[in-house]
């Protein structure tokens, strides 16, 4: 008889050294996903998100019984959504991902165009310049989406925001806010400026704190703004500081050098996220 993953989901994988399981594993490498457009989701959290927000862009699903019991929400979803779910057994899985935790997705890249993220009327954009580092990168996605954050832009040679460890550090917020890719920075804050915002540049040498901003009598931190972040190493260039309409350092009271680019950021978001909600109540 066929193990069942749970009612109405058999098991239809269980050889981990099948054709599938070696082409969905290979994703995982930058080649492979480029070329097929396609990336790994892994892990409940992430699946779910996927299956809840980003429905079209799921190809297949892939569950261990185990997980299918614990987050049937997944399973209904999917099943709603008329996705292609696979049952699998534990080892199946693992041979895909060692992250996968019972729970894997392959999902196609969204095509990312600029000028439809970056509208009139958005009031909170990130843009991250020449940022490689996986985590920061996953985790300033998750910062922006937990804000509120209408897009974040990936200009320059920034980590491709779909490679696993990318998508792992969101924790799912990859599928709640806009993600634009492959666009040079200066097209970036242009853009951002013709929508209405205003371009704030983080830097250590910044000219203004964050803290007397926060402060000021016109409250610049409540408008639409577009924070620029810089390369966990060098920062931004002198050129590229002075492209923006501000530039802002984030006030260092103890004794460490600098925050890195995911501390300043979740820093610097928030407290425009709390300027922009007390403006916001105010008017009402």
């Amino acid at each position: 008889m066929t193990p069942s993953a749970s009612p109405g989901l058999p098991i239809t994988l269980s050889n981990p050294r099948a054709e599938r399981i070696v082409k969905v594993r290979a994703l995982a490498g930058n080649t492979v996903r480029r070329r097929e457009g396609r990336f790994l989701v892994e892990g409940p959290q992430a699946v779910r998100e996927a299956v809840r927000f980003r429905a079209p862009s799921v190809r297949d699903v892939y569950l261990t019984s185990d997980v299918a019991a614990r987050h049937p929400e997944i399973l209904a979803e999917a099943v709603t959504a008329g996705l292609r779910i696979h049952g699998c057994t534990p080892e199946v899985v693992t041979a895909m991902s060692g992250d996968a935790q019972g729970a894997l997705a392959v999902a196609t890249v969204a095509p990312s165009i600029l000028g439809d993220s970056v509208r009139e009327g958005a009031r909170l954009v990130v843009i991250l310049s020449n940022v490689r580092d996986p985590g920061n990168t996953g985790t300033i996605v998750r910062v922006a989406d937990a804000v509120g954050a209408d897009a974040v832009i990936l200009a320059g040679e920034c980590v491709d925001p779909y490679s696993p460890k990318v998508v792992r550090a969101s924790t799912g917020s990859l599928f709640h806010v806009p993600i634009v890719t492959g666009v040079v920075l200066e097209d970036a804050m242009t853009r951002a400026r013709e929508a209405g915002l205003g371009v704030f540049a983080a830097s250590g040498s910044g000219v203004e704190d964050l803290f007397s901003l926060a402060e000021a009598v016109d409250a610049p931190l409540a408008g639409p703004i577009a924070w620029v972040f810089g390369n966990e190493a060098w920062g931004l260039s002198p050129d590229e500081i002075a492209f923006a309409d501000r530039s802002v350092r984030l006030p260092i009271l103890g004794r460490a050098e600098s925050l890195n680019v995911a501390s300043a950021a979740s820093v610097a978001l928030y407290f425009c996220a709390h300027a922009q909600q007390r403006i916001s109540g105010n008017a009402e």
